[in-house]
């Protein structure tokens, strides 16, 4: 009995302390904006998450000389399933991510820390999304304008998140803004952390950089990183942007991983290839109605004296290296329209074209995808249900039809 009194006292005692201590703190929850705490108008901490429950039906023609026969796929999907942890110290000026997608085989996504040097100046360290891709890729997964990014953001990209060192810049002159962006990252993608790591970085540093021009002035707070205009912009805005990145020694398609492939040198060390990026790219928004316009080219370099084996008994032909790396160029068009009462209509087209046009091994392959999208926004992105359209024409001569359906629900 004894016992159980102290107990009793000590646990009446903690509750009454915690009380004391939530007491301090003010909590809420918005749909789409998590569950939010803050502690005297300067901590403030963000519990949040999103699924998305998705129908797809995958239909496949090939020419009637194929050894394969046209076929219909059908799959019931968890297509992203996102936890996230953030925070801000207001005095501190530092704000921190934590992102995860369970729906992944190694589920981390971001994972970083930022100071504010000043109001125009923000440094970053960790795993995040760069800026050294394309604009779309600039988007994160659950603003999308489509249930899924575009051929040319899968040909040239994975995930986008790297792992380094970043700095933005944000600046206006009169209503003229521009926004450039450097980052210094480890050249291996996300979750590679090191020799200490179950997976060891190969290959130097990859360097990239990105300008951002808005001649019109910035988009509306929180309009500005997706495609579509939920917003509804008052005024013509526009941005036009620049990216380039150079990877130094990439054992990767894309340059966001490590480990894929190996090529050596004469004296058997591996001898990775470097691998660039160049990305233009325009978006412009106008009361509900957007337009994408995107360029990509890629290439490789140091390619001389390495070999396909350890050996060095095979010499790395020229458009060889095209079945290792993504080497091409690609266009990606979207064009969209968000009514008033929350539905929306999409359309996109792109474009890919291989370096090398006759290996039959490149990565890159000559193909085109036509994209319709139509979505109903309850809640913006916060609650929304998106179908997509698409045709896939391969190069060599057979298609794919993908019908998708996903609801989207942000916690």
């Amino acid at each position: 009995m004894k016992k159980i009194l102290i107990i009793s006292f000590i646990f009446t005692s903690f509750y009454s302390y915690a009380q004391e201590i939530v007491s301090d703190y003010t909590k809420d929850f918005e749909l789409g904006n998590g569950v939010n705490f803050s502690s005297d108008n300067n901590y403030f901490f963000k519990l949040s998450g999103m699924i998305q429950p998705s129908f797809s039906i995958e239909s496949y023609s090939y020419p009637s000389d194929f050894v394969l026969e046209n076929s219909v796929d059908y799959f019931f999907n968890s297509k992203r399933t996102f936890f996230s942890f953030s925070g801000y110290a207001k005095e501190e000026k530092v704000s921190f991510l934590v992102l995860s997608d369970f729906s992944l085989n190694t589920p981390l996504l971001d994972a970083w820390i930022a100071y504010d040097i000043n109001r125009s100046i923000k440094i970053s360290f960790g795993q995040k999304l760069s800026k050294s891709n394309n604009r779309e890729m600039l988007t994160m997964e659950d603003m999308l304008q489509f249930t899924e990014r575009s051929l040319l953001s899968s040909t040239f990209s994975s995930t986008g998140r790297e792992f380094g060192l970043f700095l933005d810049i944000r600046h206006s002159i009169n209503n003229f803004g521009f926004i450039p962006s450097f980052s210094l990252t480890s050249g291996d993608g996300r979750s590679s952390f090191g020799s200490s790591s179950r997976d060891v970085d190969l290959g130097g540093f990859k360097y990239s950089t990105r300008l951002d021009l808005f001649p019109f002035g910035f988009f509306k707070e929180g309009n500005e990183n997706k495609i579509s205009d939920v917003m509804f912009e008052d005024d013509f805005k526009l941005v036009l942007g620049l990216s380039l990145s150079y990877n130094d020694g990439a054992s990767n398609a894309v340059g966001e991983g490590h480990g894929d492939f190996y090529l050596w040198n004469v004296i058997n060390n591996p001898q990775m290839p470097d691998y660039s990026q160049i990305y233009v790219d325009m978006l412009c928004k106008f009361r509900g109605a957007s337009l994408l316009a995107e360029y990509v080219i890629t290439s490789a370099s140091s390619l001389n004296q390495i070999y396909t084996d350890p050996l060095a008994l095979n010499l790395l032909v020229p458009q060889q290296i095209s079945e290792y790396l993504s080497l091409g160029s690609g266009v990606n068009s979207t064009l969209g329209y968000v009514f008033e009462n929350g539905f929306s209509v999409d359309f996109r087209y792109t474009d890919i074209i291989p370096e090398y046009t006759l290996n039959p091994l490149s990565i890159v392959k000559d193909n085109s995808m036509l994209s319709l999208s139509l979505s109903k926004y309850f809640v913006k992105d916060n609650f929304k249900l998106m179908t997509s359209f698409s045709q896939l024409k391969n190069d060599d001569n057979s298609s794919v039809l993908i019908s998708e359906l996903v609801l989207q629900l942000k916690i």
